[in-house]
């Protein structure tokens, strides 16, 4: 017991030391990061028109049916082989957009650095909340608004998450309609549409990422003394 008692104890420590130094230098360093990086031409909305890219489905020529039965024997036959059918595309693959990949491919480390910080830093402060007393819970109180305001960003960060899964597969399926009515402009169109989107989708990230960053930074520098020691005045200083 007095074994695991010192490794519970170590870990306390690393956790400690782990979340001074996110608070202390992380989160300013990267809030000025994702700044620069929203003022760069990389989210520039003047480049939203470049942020579209050519699908690589011509439009083939019109198939013209000379009778009512050749249209019925056409759709008979596509109805028996919609479950087994793959499509295959004339000049080859339609490759995702490599202008929103980039900004994706740059947005993900970011998203995933602050979902693991947020948890270092709830691990922390739940480790920092006294004993159930009655009386003198202000400083508790403080703690669990702060640890709320924690959850709630790494609950939007994972969402975040959820988004960009979201533009694959709708972005799919329109391209997916391209392919099977490749005449119909609209749904060229809707691609570029949705591309345009997730554009200023990935901005707003980068805007709200930094904007996390500062407002947790903030929060607990208010309020580092009664985090760190709720029931006392004698409050160690956190930098």
């Amino acid at each position: 017991m007095a074994e695991y008692a010192e490794k519970i104890e170590q870990y306390r420590k690393d956790i400690e030391e782990s979340a001074k130094k996110i608070i202390k230098t992380d989160f300013p360093r990267t809030v000025i990061e994702l700044n620069d990086l929203l003022k760069s031409e990389l989210f520039d909305l003047k480049n939203m028109p470049n942020m579209t890219v050519k699908l690589n489905l011509p439009v083939p020529d019109p198939v013209v049916l000379n009778s009512h039965e050749s249209l019925s024997k056409r759709k008979r036959i596509e109805e028996e082989n919609s479950g087994s059918l793959v499509m295959t595309f004339p000049e080859g693959g339609v490759p995702c957009n490599e202008h929103i990949m980039k900004l994706i491919n740059l947005m993900k480390p970011h998203i995933m650095d602050l979902i693991e910080r947020c948890n270092q830093i709830k691990m922390w402060i739940q480790l920092l909340i006294p004993r159930i007393e009655d009386g003198n819970n202000f400083g508790v109180s403080i703690q669990e608004d702060t640890l709320s305001e924690v959850r709630q960003v790494e609950g939007e960060a994972g969402a975040y998450l959820d988004q960009i899964s979201r533009y694959f597969i709708t972005r799919a399926k329109l391209v997916s309609k391209v392919a099977k009515y490749p005449h119909v402009g609209d749904y060229r169109q809707s691609v570029k549409e949705i591309d345009e989107k997730e554009f200023v989708n990935l901005r707003l990230i980068c805007a709200e990422l930094r904007n996390s960053y500062l407002g947790i930074l903030d929060l607990i520098s208010k309020n580092k003394e009664k985090i760190i020691r709720p029931r006392t005045s004698n409050s160690q200083a956190l930098y």
